[in-house]
């Protein structure tokens, strides 16, 4: 791992205007709000948070999959330099092949017409990366033996196969292109447990062997524990706390990450510990209130959390939070 970031997001915001109105301007929701971050070559990054905190849209921003309003994304593999957010069409489709993303539905993720062949084969037909059948069928075949696919299984088509096995499927369909980076998102939310301690297994397992960078997004912490090697933390399209996994969950500064990391149900049957409940539903992005986002709902906070917005800064080396107290 080198010490340059493969991914570096800077002050990125996304804002999507909502209709048309008759007079005036429509409302904007802001979907991702002065986001920074920075992914190392090799690494598992975590993105974590509730529903609507804006995950997925960071995710799709940084794969271009979504307009960006502002701020800057640079993807950099030491080869190619790219500032995702002004490709142009030819530049897009190169990159497309360094940066791939895993969808998290595999029942809606895989078109019924088509063979399982015909779907891992079809990124490279689309970006003409093979000259012949043959070569495509020779990459197929490897890509699906590296994702635990039996080559049987390349004749048949999707209906046949279960959850997991579609997602192996989906897997390959994104990394037969051979990319660098991947955006996994909630790709084991849909799957029962043992099928996603298998899925997480694979997915280490191919980044060891392709020397692949992911972003995992996801809702489920006891995921993130298990495989990520640095996690970020997201609430209204902010972030508000990024660390190393293992300093992230012994030592959570921020009262969101606290509330999210008590929530985690214990094995020990002697663990007297409660979740720390959080009042209310979370606000609006359309209309977010001021001051610090999460004051709404927070146990701690005072009257300078309604009025300043915290600013982000480092506690420890790799440790940031935004929070007035922390």
């Amino acid at each position: 791992m080198t010490d340059k970031p493969l991914v570096q997001v800077e002050n990125l915001n996304v804002e999507f205007a909502l209709g048309r109105t008759w007079f005036g301007k429509p409302p904007i929701l802001r979907a991702v709000n002065d986001v920074s971050l920075d992914i190392m070559p090799g690494q598992f990054f975590g993105l974590v948070g509730e529903s609507g905190s804006g995950k997925t849209t960071l995710g799709r921003a940084i794969l271009r999959a979504v307009p960006i309003s502002s701020g800057k994304i640079t993807f950099d593999d030491a080869e190619v330099c790219y500032d995702v957010g002004s490709l142009l069409k030819k530049d897009l489709k190169n990159y497309r092949k360094l940066a791939q993303l895993i969808f998290q539905d595999p029942y809606a993720a895989l078109s019924p017409r088509m063979t399982v062949r015909d779907i891992i084969a079809e990124p490279l037909e689309v970006m003409g990366l093979t000259q012949t059948r043959e070569e495509t069928d020779e990459r197929v075949r490897d890509i699906a033996a590296k994702c635990r696919l039996n080559l049987e299984h390349l004749r048949r088509f999707p209906h046949a196969f279960s959850g997991g096995q579609r997602q192996r499927i989906s897997i390959a369909r994104t990394l037969v292109c051979n990319p660098d980076f991947v955006v996994a998102d909630e790709s084991v939310a849909a799957l029962d447990v043992s099928i996603q301690a298998d899925i997480l297994n694979l997915l280490q397992s191919l980044q060891d062997e392709m020397g692949l960078t992911f972003l995992f997004i996801s809702h489920d912490l006891s995921v993130v524990a298990h495989i990520c090697d640095h996690v970020a933390v997201m609430y209204l399209g902010s972030l508000v706390e990024s660390a190393p996994t293992r300093k992230l969950f012994a030592n959570p500064s921020h009262p969101y990450t606290k509330a999210l990391l008590s929530a985690i149900p214990s094995l020990d049957p002697d663990d007297s510990g409660k979740a720390q409940k959080l009042e209310g539903e979370i606000p609006s992005p359309v209309n977010p209130p001021p001051g610090c986002k999460f004051h709404t709902r927070c146990p701690v906070a005072e009257d300078r959390c309604r009025t300043e917005v915290p600013e982000w800064r480092e506690l420890s080396d790799g440790h940031s939070v935004a929070c007035h107290f922390a």
